[in-house]
């Protein structure tokens, strides 16, 4: 099995564990895990997230957030 290589976004904290989503290209999959809960990854295609990220883009998952 070859070794993934998870990326945070710079907007997460430096530290091990800190609050943040990693991602990692997976083949022709992408995987997405909390950085707190590594052993729980979720996988899905680059077009699926691609939409989520628009979504996310345009601001349609504000009201999760807390300000």
């Amino acid at each position: 099995m070859c070794a993934i290589n998870w990326q945070k976004s710079s907007y997460s904290g430096q530290g091990e564990g800190d609050a943040c989503v990693e991602v990692a290209s997976m083949g022709d999959d992408i995987a997405l895990r909390e950085g707190d809960d590594p052993d729980r990854v979720v996988i899905t295609t680059p077009a699926k997230l691609g939409s989520l990220l628009a979504g996310i883009k345009a601001g349609e998952f504000d009201r999760l957030v807390p300000p």
